[in-house]
């Protein structure tokens, strides 16, 4: 069993190997905790944003923490949440902030709220808990199903309004009258005064961008990778996508000086992230002046139908082995109905670049299940993959459409998981070894979806879920007797923890 010596240990160790970690006093702490491990949150370019922007302030010290790896280590050692910088225990900060990009980390929430010793729900707490902000990605779809864990929610992009929300905290003592006010801002979501109301999305002045990391660090999914966007948003429509072009105005480029002025001398890796950033204007300068100044670069979220020879030329000289490109869809007609303006021509030419560049390999990502979709379109899949595997080596990733709030695609059915076992059994058997298939799980992808489409309800099943186990029958059982009415069990008042109680053995046992 680990210590909280030897858990403590850990997180200095990884400390030592962070480039540009911030340490700092000042009267106010805020913990921001990403609800998953340590490597996926320091991926998330919007988690490291706002701990740049709040560690700007004088009189706010921002720290980290994150979902351990493996929790029971710290309930088996009675050992708190604490932030990493510090080492102080979240729930002796002032604010706590939690980054929310999908469904699933609802349960990274619960789990790190109870290990600091603090009630999972807001009705809970009272004026001597923290104040529990929630904001990330899955505001822009769906922030119902975490309403009941949070005092508040920043809707959409959060690096003006989680300023103006800290402003107002600081100058209240009455935590109702604070979150009566500040429900009136554009862009705050009060879920005990808003209820399953959905807000207004807000948006950040293009002064704020770019968003960037301050930190490098080799223990996550980039590795040792600055991060920065060189546009926010899309200009795009395709259907299935939250950040299309309706949302806060389309695509915002930023200008490339800006991009290049944010990377630090000694980083030698930048990742461009975004949700389109290939479509930039001026990418190709960009990627001239990262790859000619000797650093490899990584994009995200590259479009088919914007890759030429200059470019791929570019990212191979900048250490690029892999081309990763989203099709979207099986065939063309549900490429057509995901409104995905992608053709196999473009596919096609994907395959040739990667070939004559002499890349490794061609990653797809694919979305099954679209309405209407059968196996013929499996089939026209199948055989234009046969086809790319004859120019190069192919790997295919595939998942289940799941519905999100706030796309045209809000309110689409799952499609039922044999009918989507079928298919995926299907593309194995024909493709065999000559493409790499990676499917997501279609169990995991349907109560993804059931989160996405509910509102505080799920967060009942979420919290039920959690309480036994969180495996995929706990889910299961949790989603099937809410259809059927059935109120999840709730911790008595009785027993639910008191500001400054330790977790207790029979919580820390779950």
């Amino acid at each position: 069993m680990a210590t909280s010596y030897e858990l403590k240990q850990h997180v200095e160790t990884l400390l030592d190997d962070e480039r540009g970690t911030i340490f700092k006093e000042a009267p106010h702490r805020v913990a921001l905790v990403y609800p998953s491990p340590y490597r996926v949150g320091m991926s998330s370019l919007g988690f490291q944003t706002i701990y740049r922007v709040l560690n700007q302030r004088e009189d706010i010290v921002c720290e980290r923490s994150f979902l351990p790896d493996d929790p029971d280590l710290y309930r088996q050692s009675n050992t708190p949440l604490f932030t990493y910088e510090s080492e102080t225990p979240v729930g002796d900060c002032d604010v706590i902030a939690f980054s929310l990009s999908y469904e699933l980390e609802l349960i990274g929430i619960m789990t790190c709220l109870e290990l600091a010793a603090i009630p999972v729900r807001a009705a809970d707490r009272g004026e001597n808990w923290p104040l529990v902000i929630i904001g990330g990605p899955i505001t822009f779809s769906n922030p119902l199903p975490a309403g009941p864990f949070a005092d508040v929610i920043v809707m959409g992009e959060g690096e003006e309004l989680i300023n103006v929300l800290i402003d107002w905290w600081k100058d209240y003592d009455d935590r109702e009258r604070y979150l009566r006010d500040v429900a009136a801002l554009p862009g705050v979501y009060v879920p005990s005064i808003h209820g399953e109301t959905f807000r207004t999305v807000a948006q950040a002045r293009d002064t704020c961008l770019p968003a960037y990391s301050p930190i490098i660090t080799p223990h996550t999914e980039l590795s040792s990778m600055h991060l920065v966007e060189n546009g926010r948003g899309c200009h795009r429509g395709c259907s299935f996508c939250v950040m299309r072009r309706t949302t806060n105005g389309g695509m915002r480029p930023v200008a490339p000086e800006r991009v290049l002025a944010t990377v630090p001398d000694y980083a030698t890796r930048v990742g461009l992230v975004g949700a389109a950033t290939s479509d930039h204007p001026k990418i190709l300068d960009i990627l001239c002046a990262l790859v000619d100044s000797g650093r490899e670069v990584g994009l995200s979220s590259l479009r088919a139908d914007r890759l030429n020879d200059d470019f791929i030329a570019l990212l191979a000289k900048g250490g690029a082995r892999t081309l990763t490109v989203a099709s979207d869809g099986s065939s063309q007609r549900m490429r057509d109905l995901a409104k995905k303006h992608i053709k196999e021509k473009h596919l096609r030419r994907c395959a040739e670049l990667v070939r004559d560049h002499n890349m490794k390999l061609l990653k797809l990502y694919m979305v099954i299940g679209y309405p209407g979709e059968t196996l013929d379109d499996m089939d026209e899949m199948i055989d234009f993959m046969l086809e790319l595997s004859s120019i190069c080596k192919v790997a295919l990733g595939m998942s289940p459409l799941v519905a999100k709030k706030n796309t045209p695609l809000d309110g689409s059915p799952f499609e039922d998981h044999k009918s989507l076992e079928t298919k995926i059994k299907h593309v194995h058997k024909k493709l065999g070894r000559k493409v790499d298939i990676r499917a997501t799980s279609v169990r995991w992808s349907w109560i993804e979806h059931e989160i996405s489409q509910g509102g505080f309800d799920m967060a009942d099943a979420a919290e039920a879920a959690y309480r036994n186990g969180a495996g995929y029958s706990a889910w299961k059982r949790a989603i099937r007797d809410h259809k059927k009415g059935i109120t999840p069990l709730r911790i008595p008042e009785s027993e639910r923890l008191q500001p400054g109680a330790i977790l207790p053995d029979e919580l820390a046992s779950i």
